[in-house]
């Protein structure tokens, strides 16, 4: 395997091939950089996403994951490097870049004393939407997504589970090009993490791009055709799960959880605490 495949190349592309690669790339990042004072966060990453991918990208806690997402919606501002979605800079075409992203961030920020439908209908209306589309779109993702019969519920007394699925809903309802999700099935129950990876299965048959980070590998390697490893703000590894798992030698059995512990040079040894006997 080649090293293209596991360290993409760090050298930036010029604004004419941008524009070029934006009809099939639906997310372009070059040696994108974020430094907190002294502590790099994200060191040089880069990434080519096509369009309609189901896009897996996993690290360890702190590796840059979050604050990676946080800079590909236009929520933070890069120390250095680039990112264009849909064809759109964010740097120079902020409008137009969020525009054609819907964001599941790990916590969704809700108007707690919205009813599901209002607030869906407020996200519409934050997009222009007509007022009849807005209606016609949120009953369909209410019905969607399991919620019809607490549309009219106040959002403070939702469930985890049902926070996460009208905030995923909220990210759909302008119908975007690029769907960005953060720990989406985390602290949700398996009927509702069901009808998520159904919805999820949908939207990529019908050509949505999908930026997907989690830490259950096993979902990641169920749902994805690609994989990026982030690790200590670097790509250790990228391409499809084969070729992940081929690239670390982890084994003609192994799955991606083996590959990626070895990429990211985790122990085997096991904890032990002295006082258990």
């Amino acid at each position: 395997m080649s090293d293209e495949l596991l360290t993409p190349t760090s050298s930036p592309v010029d604004d004419s091939d941008l524009q070029l690669a934006a009809p099939t790339n639906a997310i372009i990042i070059e040696d994108l950089v974020k430094d907190y004072g002294e502590k790099r966060v994200v060191d040089h990453v880069n990434l080519h996403i096509r369009r309609g991918e189901f896009f897996g990208f996993v690290g360890p806690n702190g590796a840059g994951k979050t604050t990676t997402i946080r800079m590909i919606a236009g929520l933070l501002k890069p120390t250095a490097g680039r990112i264009v979605v849909a064809g759109h800079p964010v740097d120079t075409e902020p409008l137009a870049a969020k525009a054609a992203i819907g964001l599941l961030p790990e916590e969704p920020n809700l108007y707690e004393r919205l009813k599901g439908r209002e607030f869906l209908e407020f996200a519409g209306g934050m997009y222009g939407i007509a007022a009849e589309e807005v209606a016609l779109r949120s009953a369909e993702l209410l019905r969607l997504m399991e919620l019809a019969d607490d549309a009219e519920t106040l959002i403070v007394d939702y469930s985890l589970g049902m926070r996460k699925k009208v905030a995923l809903a909220a990210a759909l309802i302008h119908n975007p090009d690029v769907l960005v999700l953060d720990e989406p099935f985390t602290g949700i129950d398996p009927i509702s993490s069901r009808a998520v990876r159904n919805v999820l299965g949908r939207l990529r048959e019908r050509g949505t791009t999908i930026f997907f980070s989690s830490h259950v590998l096993e979902l990641v390697q169920r749902l994805c055709t690609s994989v990026a490893i982030i690790h200590e703000g670097r790509i250790v590894g990228q391409g499809s799960v084969a070729e992940i798992v081929a690239a670390a030698e982890a084994g003609d059995d192994a799955v991606l959880e083996d590959a990626f512990l070895k990429l990211v040079g985790a122990s085997d040894e096991e904890g032990e605490l002295s006082w258990i006997h």
